[in-house]
């Protein structure tokens, strides 16, 4: 009789031993899961990290200002000129026109060597190309050696290019960069930036300019003048404000 009693307390023995040993493991098993989910998350971020965009491997580029009769005639032109550019060592970048008069043109191309764009600014080849395309008057023609470019994308074409005259390029660069936020809160960001290859204190400027009712009040503002003045800028500087129509 006692056998037979003892029989149900040890089934309910076995079944609460078995119950509570298989929840230890499913806890232990779910703590497992979330540990290893926890690893993959942080590798996830690791890998998606912002990469800079900015290069200041310095890069020689030639920056061209004209006049023209008409800007298709002298597109026309300029493109069946491509040839006598790559044997110059000189390549197409940028196009663009003012934003008041699609006559007046900037060029930007990229180029081998600095001596190979001045000697293709000077020459007989690139002063025929011009008549052809019906460039009015002197062009300005300049050589630089670009130290800064932001290569990120932007959802503006509008540009800006200054040109002026430093005391001293390693303060204007240190007190320029130092100030790249405040432009940025005045609707304009830096795209490149760098000297006239002969001579580091002739300085140029492309921005892009993203909002022009802020930019245009910078530009007139008694703190813009403030910050040429700390960076040593001589002079008035010179602007030409345009838009981007064609990218090589």
């Amino acid at each position: 009789m006692k056998s037979s009693s003892l029989l149900p307390a040890c089934l309910l023995g076995i079944f609460l031993f078995c119950t509570i040993s298989c929840g230890d493991q499913t806890d232990k098993k779910d703590n497992d899961t979330s540990d290893t989910v926890g690893s993959d998350s942080t590798t996830d971020q690791a890998t998606i990290l912002p990469t800079s965009t900015f290069v200041t491997t310095p890069e020689t580029m030639m920056f061209i200002n004209q006049k023209v009769a008409d800007y298709d005639n002298w597109l026309t032109a300029y493109e069946e000129h491509d040839s006598v550019r790559l044997s110059n060592g000189v390549h197409n970048y940028v196009i663009g026109y003012s934003t008041t008069d699609r006559t007046r043109i900037f060029v930007a191309l990229k180029s081998d060597q600095a001596d190979k764009a001045k000697a293709f600014g000077k020459s007989a080849d690139l002063k025929k190309a011009m008549q052809k395309g019906g460039v009015k008057g002197a062009p300005k023609i300049n050589v630089y050696n670009i130290t800064f470019q932001d290569t990120g994308k932007i959802n503006t074409n509008l540009r800006s290019q200054t040109t002026f005259t430093v005391k001293n390029w390693d303060t204007w660069q240190r007190s320029f960069d130092s100030s790249r936020q405040i432009r940025v809160d005045n609707g304009l960001v830096d795209r490149a930036y760098g000297h006239d290859v002969d001579n580091n204190k002739r300085v140029t400027l492309v921005v892009a300019v993203t909002d022009t009712t802020k930019a245009y009040a910078f530009w007139k503002s008694d703190q813009v003048k403030q910050l040429r003045a700390k960076s040593g800028v001589i002079g008035e500087p010179e602007r030409f404000n345009f838009r981007i129509v064609k990218r090589y």
